[in-house]
Order: structure tokens, then sequence, then C-alpha cells
């Protein structure tokens, strides 16, 4: 459904702006799982066949923010990507990847991290 966020109206003085509401509440709970609010635009309302599927692949693709927000939380906090003081871009950039390697690794072990490992 469509809602507007009551709290940049009435605080911050701001124009209201509608938004999607996405609620995701799976089968048999008492109340919802998450929610979000999207700024997809009016006529995204999914059609009446295989409404379920995409609503499910929407609350899905929300999720993935998440996910995004804790890698870069990583990143940054446990695996220095914000630790540069370099002065050139070839340094920055060698820094960065350096640290996208590391990050690739741990994703990899935390994948399966009781897997043997050569000596």
């Amino acid at each position: 459904m469509r809602v507007i966020a009551a709290h940049p109206v009435t605080r911050d003085r701001r124009a209201p702006r509608e938004g999607w509401l996405i609620v995701e509440w799976p089968d048999g709970h008492d109340s919802p799982s998450d929610y979000w609010i999207s700024n997809l635009p009016p006529g995204t309302e999914p059609e009446r066949l295989a409404r379920l599927a995409r609503l499910a692949r929407l609350a899905r693709l929300a999720r993935l923010r998440w996910m995004i927000e804790l890698d870069y939380q990583q990143l940054k906090g446990e695996l220095g990507l914000d630790h540069y003081e370099g002065r050139s871009y070839l340094g920055f950039q060698h820094h960065c990847a350096l640290v996208t390697a590391a990050h690739g690794f741990l994703t990899l072990e935390r994948q399966n991290p009781n897997h043997l490992r050569p000596g």
C-alpha cells in the first residue's frame, strides 16, 4: 500500500512524499518479521497474476540492503578500508584491492568454516 512517512513532514517541515510500504509477514506467524518503505513509483503495483511471487521477490531484494550494509561495515571497521592515508590514486586502488581480496577470503571462510585446509 502507498504510505506517507510522517517524520520528515512533522519534524523537518518537508513536503509529504508517498512511498510503498513493504511488509514481510511469513505464513503462520502472528506478526510481521520486517518492513520497509520503498521509493518505487506509484505505477509499479504488480498485477493480480503472480502477485505473491513478485511481492516475495521485492521483500527479498529489500533484505539484500542489510547484507550490503553489513559488508560495508566490515570493510571499514575490521579490514581498514577507511584507514588509507596516502596521496596517490594508484596507492588508493592498491589499498582497495587488498581490502576487497581480504573481504572475499573472509566471506568464503564464513560459508564453510569447518572444511579441511592444506598444511
